[in-house]
């Protein structure tokens, strides 16, 4: 049965362009650059391959079509958020690398907009900055330690931390107790950034091929990905950038964890509920939260408030019936209304998920192996709009020999600790999706927190 690309995703819905796969490869090929993932991760790479060095032969496999995983279902932010937070990062790389990481990813949210106005894309790029709110007393304490991680890195003067009524002045939210404002980020367009960013790679030369699975890939002499068309051998390098589907294949099966998130959308609000609630500057908006939650004010004037997603499936199972996960709608629902109370009638015209690349130790990881030519990029945890970009940049850089200045960046030519076997790892994912949601609800209910809350978060460090 054909399918429906466009159901997958109110932003692929409203990509501006109807969603017709490209030709499938047809037979074995030989390429300059093969990339695996039309994701952004994988035409990003492409496009900086292609500016560093016109002529080369650049060439994406796409099970699917540019877009369908993360790349064209995320929550619209563009921000220089680390899955790490900048304590954890600190204590783990030191403060100069830690400064480093996130200067590196502001100057990629910047590099966007640019790419965005150089090759005419309309993302709706629109820098709003972005806040996070302690929602409750119990969320205070994670907030100001957050300020404090900022403040002796000397990033203070980047965050502002308001008051509830310096807060109320910019959004109505219920039980606010404080908040963290910086200008840094913005919000996007995810289906247009991503759909003009594979017409930029094939303006530039490059070709995509979709509706094309690898099956396996080697490295050596001649790196090479196998589909049932046949193989696509690489001169140069082969890479890796299929995230959290590259699970899928034996050879990466425990890299990654395959996470769901969950995402919930308004329809269109009227000026009066607009004026009601405010949030007149569109800022991307957070918790402090165990269980993260995400708001985005979007162009066409909707709220969309994104969350945990389904239960982690045994064996890393990916499949559509996790993207529509009942119980887990009704909760975001009911987690707006609590909010936004004056939203209590509001419509819901869509709802939608997927999965993003976990690994075992939260952090990211770029890496590019000359002896056996495979690159890999990925491991996001869902902060990978601006990640993806400067995780190309590197890439590209490290495949043409040309520097970036990003190569000293700690989760450069890196690898993370391989996930445990199952049952290990579905009993272990399991305890700590159950963990962290009961830690919350017993703080918002002014409860005492569950006897294993130590343990919990013990592990979520580790």
């Amino acid at each position: 049965m054909t399918k429906r690309y466009e159901d997958y995703s109110f932003w692929l819905e409203d990509a501006g362009e109807k969603l017709i796969p490209r030709p499938a490869l047809q037979r074995s090929e030989e390429v300059d650059v093969a990339i695996l993932g039309g994701g952004y991760t994988g035409l990003w790479t492409a496009y900086y391959l292609l500016r560093m060095q016109p002529g080369l032969k650049v060439a994406v496999v796409e099970r699917e079509i540019a877009g369908y995983g993360a790349s064209g279902r995320n929550g619209g932010w563009c921000s220089p958020r680390f899955p790490v937070t900048a304590g954890a990062m600190t204590k783990r790389f030191g403060a100069e690398a830690a400064r480093s990481v996130l200067a590196a990813l502001q100057a990629s949210v910047d590099e966007i907009r640019s790419v965005c106005e150089f090759e005419g894309m309309d993302a709706c790029f629109r820098s709003s900055g972005t806040l996070t709110l302690a929602r409750g007393a119990h969320q205070m304490p994670a907030l100001r330690s957050s300020y404090a991680a900022y403040d002796r890195l000397g990033l203070a003067g980047r965050y502002q931390f308001l008051t509830p009524d310096e807060v109320k002045e910019r959004i109505r939210v219920t039980d606010v107790h404080g908040g963290l404002y910086t200008p840094d980020g913005a919000s996007i367009h995810p289906g247009r950034l991503v759909r003009g960013l594979a017409r930029a790679v094939e303006a530039h030369g490059g070709v995509i091929y979709e509706q094309t699975a690898v099956t396996d890939f080697s490295g050596g002499d001649r790196p090479r990905f196998l589909t049932e068309a046949g193989e696509l051998r690489a001169n140069k390098a082969i890479v890796l950038a299929g995230e959290a589907y590259l699970t899928r294949m034996k050879k990466m099966h425990r890299a990654l964890l395959p996470a769901y998130s969950l995402i919930c959308l308004t329809e269109p609000l009227t000026a009066a509920q607009w004026s009601e609630i405010g949030w007149n500057e569109g800022e991307n908006l957070a918790s402090m939260r165990n269980t993260v939650v995400y708001l985005t004010k979007t162009p066409d004037g909707r709220i969309l408030f994104g969350s945990r997603g389904a239960p982690y499936a045994f064996g890393s199972t990916i499949s559509d019936e996790q993207d529509k996960h009942l119980e887990t709608f009704a909760l975001i629902q009911r987690s707006l209304i609590e909010w936004f109370p004056s939203l209590d009638a509001i419509r819901f015209t869509h709802g939608w998920g997927g999965p993003v690349g976990m690994p075992r130790d939260w952090t990211p990881a770029v890496r590019f192996n000359p002896a056996t030519r495979i690159g890999f990029a990925g491991g996001y945890t869902g902060q990978g709009v601006s990640t993806t970009n400067l995780a190309g940049q590197i890439l590209a850089g490290m495949i043409t020999g040309k520097t970036t200045g990003f190569e000293a960046l700690p989760f450069v030519q890196r690898t993370s600790p391989d996930w445990m076997y199952e049952p290990l790892r579905w009993l272990a994912v399991r305890y700590m999706q159950d963990a962290f949601l009961r830690i919350d609800e017993a703080n918002e209910a002014c409860r005492q927190p569950p006897w294993d809350a130590f343990l919990a978060e013990y592990l979520g460090r580790h």
